[in-house]
């Protein structure tokens, strides 16, 4: 098992470097990079070129650039789009910014971006609470409810309730998250109907008067809305994936042999088949997590006034904030790949049959 594991974190190393190159190379060829971010926004806000060019002087006469490469540049001096270029960094030939990038970023260094003038990780640090808080919740409570439910559908296999318990999950699963997430909204956050529960944020405004009781309760009051929004569609694959395992399993010779034995129903399902059915589905949990924690919607963020990392990212990419776009696919690309390695050890801990070791050989 130990060589097979030093193989995986080898191989994390050509897997990163691939989809940092991919994503590098394309990123050149589309429009409207970091300068011209810089030009549109100074425009948008009027001559601000007039002293810079001396007094009341029209720029576009006195400093223009007729062979600017950025669109929207023409009018701007030649030597302020040559200063935002070394600024940027984009004054030096693609394969030397790579280059420099990747050697930065194996040393953990993320640089600062480019218009929040802080570090990528200070940026990412300030943005987990809410990723956190709709990752874990939403993958606790889907685990939680979509076992439970999908082993009672499989024990009561073509049954009224398992009918339409289907047809309620597929519904749910049938609904986009951020509409489902407006219906919230109207139902109870002061919408049309009721004021249930907060509009935005994961606090009050009075947050640190509270006492410690106070301050979990109003933490819970706020994530109630915006995890159900995020989680809704999880408990479909869930429940089936719990619900087909459990099937597969209790048809097996050795569940017939556990009953022939004269065990309980509940001890052959919870003392037999349960190991060997939850193993792909409690296996996937920290796969499962990391893709609620990576993957938040944007819009259920943006609904609910959340400023996490799901915002971040598309900020950056919008904003075209190339460290922070590259540091944060850097550091979610490596703790995905190291969170697949770990999703193998936990099939390893839950059924110590399988041995990656020989499957690989």
């Amino acid at each position: 098992m130990g060589a097979y594991i030093l193989r995986r974190l080898l191989l994390i190393i050509p897997t990163l470097l691939g989809i940092m190159i991919i994503n590098f190379t394309l990123v050149q060829f589309v429009p409207g990079g970091p300068v011209e971010q810089v030009i549109a926004r100074m425009q948008g806000e009027g001559d601000v070129f007039g002293g810079f060019a001396g007094g009341g002087e029209d720029v576009t006469l006195s400093g223009a650039d007729e062979s600017s490469d950025y669109l929207g540049a023409r009018g701007l001096p030649p030597e302020f789009i040559a200063e935002l270029e070394a600024q940027y960094g984009l004054d030096k030939p693609p394969l030397e910014r790579f280059v420099g990038m990747i050697w930065d970023y194996m040393r953990f260094d993320f640089g600062e971006s480019y218009f929040k003038k802080q570090s990528v990780i200070d940026l990412v640090v300030d943005k987990l609470p809410v990723s956190v808080t709709l990752g874990l919740w939403s993958t606790l409570i889907a685990y939680l409810i979509s076992i439970p439910l999908g082993i009672r559908k499989a024990v009561r296999d073509g049954s009224r309730f398992d009918s339409w318990t289907s047809g309620v999950i597929i519904a749910a699963y049938a609904i986009p998250g951020f509409l489902f997430a407006i219906m919230l909204l109207v139902l109870f956050a002061g919408g049309s109907y009721w004021q249930i529960f907060p509009l935005r944020g994961l606090t009050s405004d009075n947050w640190d008067q509270l006492s410690a009781f106070g301050k979990v309760a109003d933490y819970l009051w706020h994530i109630v809305l915006p995890v159900l929004a995020s989680s809704i569609a999880g408990f479909a694959t869930l429940t089936l994936l719990t619900k087909n395992s459990f099937l597969d399993e209790i048809g097996k010779q050795y569940v017939i042999t556990a009953r022939a034995k004269g065990l309980s129903e509940k001890r052959v399902l919870y003392g037999h088949v349960f190991r060997n059915a939850m193993l792909i589905v409690v296996a996937g949990f920290p796969a499962a997590f990391i893709g609620v924690f990576f993957g938040a919607s944007i819009l259920i963020e943006t609904i609910f006034s959340l400023d996490g990392l799901g915002r971040l990212g598309f900020e950056a990419a919008i904003g075209r904030d190339y460290p922070v776009m590259f540091g944060t696919l850097f550091i979610f690309s490596l703790i995905g790949l190291t969170v697949g390695i770990i999703t193998d050890l936990m099939y390893v801990l839950i059924d110590p049959r399988i041995d990656f070791e020989k499957r690989a050989g």
